[in-house]
């Protein structure tokens, strides 16, 4: 109405007052924003700290935790970048909903398994054998009571590891398309690295 009034020259309109559009893709809506992923970020890197402190008391053995990135991606880009056998450790998350998945490569689950068992680690592409899965589920243990801590500032958690699943077959927790937070963390447990 002003502009038919005559009471503002559409000449003089400033730029600033246009609102930009931003492309949405419906498809894969994207529930994380820059912000919610730096944080994750901060918070994995004081996770990372607390393994690289705690695990080598267990180990006996060097442990560096470095935090490569956080993303999002559709939970079924996640499955599709998993090998078989894979080592998947299905932690409850309470009191937030749903389940965190850790996947530990499988030469590093070698490594740790060697490590505890007193032998040197071998270049395997075999299935875990259960005592292995017992093994590595303690190890998992420790490392899931450890997110207590970082998570603090966020939220109180109480997380509990659930169980280890060995085919990315099973590990269908939320639909494929369901947009998830992926942090990649690199560990070196002496020279083995994944």
């Amino acid at each position: 109405s002003a502009l038919s009034t005559g009471e503002i020259n559409p000449d003089e309109l400033d730029e600033a007052d246009v609102k930009s559009v931003r492309n949405y893709n419906f498809a894969r809506p994207s529930k994380f924003s820059k912000d919610h992923l730096r944080t994750l970020e901060i918070i994995f890197e004081n996770y990372g700290r607390l393994l690289s402190t705690n695990l080598p008391a267990y180990l006996r053995k060097t442990v560096q935790v470095d935090v490569m990135n956080a993303e999002a991606n559709a939970y079924s880009e996640f499955l599709n970048a998993l090998s078989n056998p894979v080592l998947l450790g299905v932690v409850d998350f309470a009191p937030l909903e749903g389940s965190v998945v850790i996947e530990l490569a499988s030469n590093l689950g070698f490594a740790i398994v060697d490590r505890l068992l007193g032998g040197e680690p071998l270049e395997r592409t075999r299935e875990f054998t259960e005592i292995e899965l017992i093994i590595l589920e303690r190890v998992l243990e420790i490392c899931t009571n450890l997110m207590i801590d970082p998570w603090a500032s966020v939220v109180e958690l109480n997380p509990r590891l659930e169980r280890i699943e060995t085919n990315s077959q099973f590990a269908q927790f939320i639909s494929p398309t369901e947009m998830t937070a992926i942090v990649t963390m690199n560990i070196h447990v002496g020279e083995v690295e994944g």
